[in-house]
């Protein structure tokens, strides 16, 4: 889900914009704050990007000073977005720490 500008940011000149990604569990939104997190914006200013995790969503925002920046930036991220949500639908939900324990235990 997209959210609007805010007031103080379009007084500022700034553009902004939020992306909520609901995930089936909180697991998997976590797994995917990790492997989206270590891309950083390759310019320096003119964008900042917040990633988060709140239950089972992922909420990103955007804060830039052009239009095109934005644009790009939110663009590579859905692009490596579709990559990590494809690759846990390819290997299943994630198994947690203490099943794989039992079971290793049991066999």
């Amino acid at each position: 889900m997209a959210a609007p500008c805010t007031e103080n940011n379009h007084k500022q000149g700034k553009l902004e914009f939020v992306l909520d990604v609901p995930f089936p569990s909180s697991r998997e939104a976590s797994i995917a704050l990790q492997s989206l997190s270590p891309d950083r914006e390759p310019r320096k200013g003119g964008i900042s990007k917040e990633l988060t995790v709140s239950g089972c969503t992922l909420s990103v925002r955007w804060r830039a000073d052009e239009a095109r920046i934005l644009r790009v930036s939110v663009g590579s991220f859905m692009d490596h977005l579709s990559l990590v949500m494809e690759t846990m639908e390819a290997f299943g939900p994630p198994v947690s720490v203490t099943t794989q324990t039992v079971s290793s235990t049991m066999t």
